[in-house]
């Protein structure tokens, strides 16, 4: 049996699992010196993990960290063999409380990926974990997009292109739609993402202000308005108050 890191995968996995291991993320100089590799093996390894997505690097400090692939992969395998993560008793509890779907998605490049779905009792959502939507037409997404520090840039470079004849197609009026939401403090869209839904997100941030997520409720057009989900953001903002809570700074 060959040793260990004598091939590229075997490298690449190790690579992988000491950036899992190092949730505060980790340099190239770091990484060398953790598998004895040397300097430009470990760049080569990280390089090709952050092009793959499985790995990100910030080049102000230089650090790489796990990218949102590993999750997007992980959640597939969660939803596959029924695990319910740790905050699936929140987004049931908020289900429970208003009747609808819930669902909470983190940002991957240019979409919404969801992660977790919680399905109202009369009503299966459209969306289940690993699956992405876009940015400018989800309520998932707008509420991401909009507290993008490099929102402006963002949508020069999407495709803003049309699910439904209601999505938002022109830059200017997705500038000024992300404006309201920052002002309201939630994103709301009817049939803009898919015809026959309502839905509406609020952003979710850690205690330190950072954005973690967006979590919403959808609903069908026959059950609720738009007005009527709005009537459900102070439930929606305490949820997604308690899911900040429970993740670490």
């Amino acid at each position: 049996m060959p040793p260990k890191g004598s091939n590229a995968v075997t490298k690449t996995f190790e690579m992988l699992e000491l950036l899992g291991e190092s949730p505060e993320g980790i340099s190239a100089a770091q990484a060398a010196e953790s598998t004895g590799h040397p300097f430009s093996t470990a760049y080569r390894l990280l390089g090709g993990l952050v092009e793959s997505g499985y790995a990100d690097f910030d080049p102000r400090t230089k650090i790489y960290t796990l990218g949102m692939e590993v999750f997007r992969l992980a959640q597939k395998v969660a939803h596959r063999r029924g695990l319910t993560g740790a905050t699936k008793d929140l987004l049931e509890d908020l289900t429970a409380t208003t009747g609808e779907s819930s669902i909470l998605a983190v940002r991957r490049k240019d979409a919404a990926l969801t992660v977790l779905t919680v399905d109202g009792p009369q009503f299966r959502t459209t969306t289940d974990p690993g699956d992405e939507s876009p940015l400018h037409t989800s309520a998932l997404g707008q509420a991401l997009l909009a507290h993008d520090p490099n929102a402006e840039a963002t949508i020069d470079s999407l495709d803003l292109e049309a699910r439904t004849p209601n999505s938002i197609t022109d830059p200017a009026q997705m500038r000024d739609r992300l404006e309201r939401i920052r002002e309201a403090g939630w994103a709301g869209q009817s049939e803009e993402n898919d015809i026959g839904m309502n839905a509406l997100a609020v952003p979710v941030f850690d205690l330190d202000g950072r954005l973690l997520a967006s979590l919403a409720l959808a609903a069908p057009v026959f059950r609720r308005s738009l007005d009527e989900l709005v009537a459900l953001v102070p439930q929606l903002t305490e949820t997604a108050a308690a899911i900040a809570a429970r993740f670490p700074r």
